[in-house]
């Protein structure tokens, strides 16, 4: 169950569905590495995780949007995306970020997507179904 009001901490299990052992040292270390930059972002405390060979858990804290500042939601968005892309002053659009970035399932989906950009590059993988692609 989902909290949107209230500061509200979850524990995440996230198994590959990949044969054998997929999370090495590599694997492991942009794991972390992605941690921190999704946590910089989105309204969330890391309290702990766990990287095992192929799963991990994740102990997270996650913030209501309406505790940050439209400031505060501009500065972050910055970081994530760069300077070479504008949040528009569209009230609408900090809206929607107020709402991505205070939502579990977004911060998940992120690191998620984050993460298999990776290791399918690191492994000469594509598609869904993360079959090796050869190069004509």
């Amino acid at each position: 169950m989902l909290n949107k009001d209230e500061k509200t901490v979850y524990h995440v299990i996230f198994r590959t569905a990949l044969d054998g052992f997929s999370f090495g040292d590599i694997e492991k270390e942009e794991f972390v590495k992605i941690v921190k930059q999704i946590h910089s972002v989105f309204f969330s405390d890391i309290i702990g995780f766990c990287i095992l060979d192929n799963h991990f858990h994740l102990l997270v804290k996650i913030h209501p949007g309406r505790d940050f500042t439209d400031q505060e939601i501009k500065d972050r968005f910055l970081k994530l995306y760069g300077d070479q892309t504008e949040l528009m002053e569209d009230t609408d659009k900090i809206e929607y970020y107020r709402e991505k970035w205070s939502n579990l399932s977004e911060l998940i989906k992120e690191f998620k997507q984050r993460f298999l950009k990776f290791y399918n590059k690191l492994h000469n993988r594509g598609g869904h179904s993360g079959e090796s692609v050869s190069k004509a």
